[in-house]
């Protein structure tokens, strides 16, 4: 009984239930012809396209549908950005779905980005960006990169979490419930299964709609099951076949799949019941489970898990008879439906048998076959957690990093107090020695009227530092509190402004008025947010993380792209050819490079280009943006990073410019020890340069907190 209660705690087969074939590819496509009911954005030279693929598609000839695609899509003069983004879809539709080649799926779903990208509707946007990640992170799944795959299901959550049903949000909730497993979170996969479960409550009554609520159900009590939580997983067991009992009569065309369904849920319930040592029951159940799924449709992979338990099952109680019919049974099958962690136990409980009966030549035989089995299925379990690993160690890191600073600090503190005493002390013997060495009173009084001299004035210079130091701490307190108390009336009135426009369309002129005082009320915020920007730039601590470069900078771009295009303007980026990281603080650099693009995009004119690129000098990144704009006039351009600057003029349609961004940005770069600059000719436009130093993962840490000590002392 020892030898089966360990095996169900370490090795127990509790599978989550993954009916991609049932689910992923109707999810593709009932999303295509979602999309082709509810936009317009399809040219009508590709909807007549896009119905015959997808009947191909529906009727089993994917090939057929993709040949007439690729040659029908060719002779579209000018296809949407929804004409080339489902173009793509139906590509990866193909290497996902129907071959199975996660590898050429994911270019595909590059691809669908890449068109997200160039959306024109923030709604298009979020749907294209949505799908795109979607894909990209089934396909990261299937080659089993969970960490890549999360972040692809994380981004495209969080950017559709506004814009999309909840029943759409449902398959990204459960995407990430079902890595959170993968990687043994059990706990926080059973809240990512029950999000999911509550958003598929919106999902139109029909049988996918009914299995995937069932499916959940049973994810969320192999979650508990999995993390120790006996009495939960017990419950939700109990509530999916309640629930499937109740939808027999609704769906009994669909009978055989509520039996595999149901069939599943007794093979992972029987494992509680054997822990809890109900053998009798348990074995009920098992025997169940294996008679509906070994049939022929059946689940057939989770009927050599379940048979396997109940072999385990016969082994624990010594019926050595039944054990080896039932595994010289599971032996066809698993020479017919490969099953490795299955095939791995099968060759233990051989052992265990032949042990028992005395040959030991066999047992040996069969436990060094289980071994490797074992070790390979290890590796592959270990390979899984290792970004969870990594994670732990950069936090051990971080925190030694951070003990070491402080460690730094207390030496340096007992270092200063040593100092002043032994240089008090040193005072001490000099003036000792001096009065001694004259022996008369008039050198004694001449020395302590210096003394008092040069205490006085020390005293004079402390007071005047500590003067000029309060008073500088008390300009910022007060220009910091004038801007933070004139944020709320000014922000109320640009409100009240807004609400009394809409309520004065008729009266044109009152309306004009209320617009100018609103415009005025917004300008004054702007003001009021950059000043409060300034007085705390010096001041604030400054963390640094490892960030991507190419990720800085689309995130940058992508949002001031609808910026730009108010004034029919585009952002064309050229980003580094590899994926370089620098150790920075990235919301400071993000503001950055957000304030040159959206300075470009201010004084570039309508329908302009303004171009963002990235490139590798030496030990340097440099950032460039570049626009063809009015330009830097000669008499100006040795003022633009000065604070408060009389450099400042109205964008090209009038938009207001306060001077202060530019320096700000200055300040930042130099506290990461790097250089901005610009090059700018008059009404031809103006490129600014960022230098940023690039360091190794190796060392970067140390450096980093070099840099930051060097300025904490400026």
């Amino acid at each position: 009984m020892g030898q089966l209660s360990q095996f169900i705690r370490s090795n127990g087969y509790y599978k989550l239930s993954m009916t991609w074939l049932l689910l992923l590819l109707p999810f593709f496509l009932n999303s295509c012809n979602k999309k082709e009911n509810a936009s317009t954005s399809y040219s009508e030279a590709f909807k007549g396209i896009f119905n015959q693929v997808n009947r191909d598609f529906d009727h089993g000839q994917p090939e057929k549908g993709l040949l007439y695609l690729d040659s029908a899509f060719a002779k579209i003069h000018d296809p949407t950005i929804d004409d080339r983004f489902r173009f793509y879809g139906f590509h990866y539709n193909y290497w996902f779905n129907t071959k199975q080649d996660y590898k050429k799926s994911l270019p595909y779903a590059d691809s669908m980005l890449m068109m997200a990208q160039k959306s024109v509707t923030r709604d298009q946007y979020a749907a294209n960006f949505a799908e795109g990640n979607y894909a990209k992170g089934d396909g990261y799944f299937g080659l089993k990169q969970y960490n890549d795959a999360y972040q692809c299901y994380f981004q495209g959550y969080f950017v559709a979490k506004n814009h999309l049903q909840q029943a759409s949000l449902a398959d990204f909730t459960y995407r990430m419930g079902m890595i959170m497993f993968k990687q043994e979170h059990y706990k926080l996969a059973a809240e990512y299964f029950k999000e999911s479960y509550r958003q598929s409550a919106s999902r139109k009554d029909d049988f996918a709609a009914f299995y995937r609520k069932q499916e959940l159900l049973d994810n969320i009590a192999i979650s508990y099951r999995s993390n120790g939580d006996l009495d939960s997983a017990l419950n939700y067991f109990d509530r999916d076949a309640k629930y499937i009992n109740s939808n027999r009569q609704k769906f009994r065309a669909q009978g055989g799949l509520l039996d595999i369904a149901k069939g599943v849920i007794d093979g992972n319930k029987a494992e509680i019941l054997m822990l809890r040592g109900q053998n009798a029951a348990a074995r009920e159940l098992l025997r169940s489970s294996i008679a509906v799924n070994l049939r022929k449709g059946g689940d057939n992979k989770d009927a050599e898990y379940t048979e396997i338990k109940l072999a385990y099952l016969y082994n624990a109680s010594h019926k050595d008879d039944s054990l080896f019919m039932l595994l010289k049974d599971l032996r066809g099958q698993l020479d017919t439906v490969h099953n490795e962690e299955a095939e791995a136990d099968w060759n233990r409980l051989m052992g265990n048998y032949y042990y028992n009966k005395k040959e030991l030549e066999k047992a040996i035989v069969y436990t060094r076959q289980y071994n490797v089995l074992k070790d390979s299925v290890i590796r592959r379990l270990s390979a899984l957690k290792e970004t969870d690993v990594n994670q732990q160690l950069a936090n051990l890191e971080k925190q030694y990093e951070i003990d070491g600073l402080n460690n730094n600090a207390k030496l340096q503190k007992i270092y200063l107090s040593v100092a002043i005493v032994c240089a008090a002390m040193l005072l001490l013997i000099i003036a000792l020695v001096w009065r001694n060495w004259k022996q008369s009173k008039l050198d004694v009084q001449v020395s302590i009227a210096l003394n008092r001299q040069i205490n006085e004035q020390k005293t004079d210079l402390e007071k005047a530092l500590d003067e000029v130091k309060f008073g500088s701490q008390e300009k910022d307190r007060i220009l910091r509190a004038v801007a933070h108390d004139l944020r709320n009336p000014l922000g109320g009135i640009a409100s009240l402004t807004a609400v009394m426009v809409e309520e004065c369309e008729e009266n044109k002129e009152l309306a004009d008025q209320l617009k100018l005082i609103k415009e005025t009320a917004n300008d004054s915020l702007e003001l009021i947010n950059e000043i409060l920007e300034a007085t705390n730039s010096e001041s604030a601590n400054m963390s640094r993380q490892w960030v991507e470069v190419n990720s800085l900078i689309n995130n940058s771009v992508e949002l001031l792209r609808f910026k730009a295009a108010e004034k029919h303007q585009q952002i064309l980026v050229d980003g580094l050819s590899d994926d370089t990281e620098l150790h920075i603080n990235r919301e400071k650099i993000w503001r950055v490079i957000s304030n040159l693009i959206s300075n470009a995009i201010k004084f570039s004119p309508v329908d302009s280009v303004i171009m963002v690129n990235a490139l590798q000098k030496q030990n340097n990144v440099i950032i460039c943006v570049k626009d063809h704009g009015i330009g830097i006039p000669d008499n100006m351009k040795d003022k633009v990073f000065n604070m408060f600057t009389n450099a400042k003029r109205p964008g090209t349609i009038g938009e207001k410019s306060f001077g202060l961004g530019l320096s700000i940005s200055k300040q930042i770069i130099e506290k990461h020890q790097g250089k901005i600059w610009f090059e700018s000719e008059q009404n031809k436009g103006t490129t600014f340069y960022i230098s940023l130093p690039k360091t190794s993962k190796k060392n970067g840490q140390l450096q980093s907190s070099s840099a930051d000590k060097q300025l904490a002392t400026r």
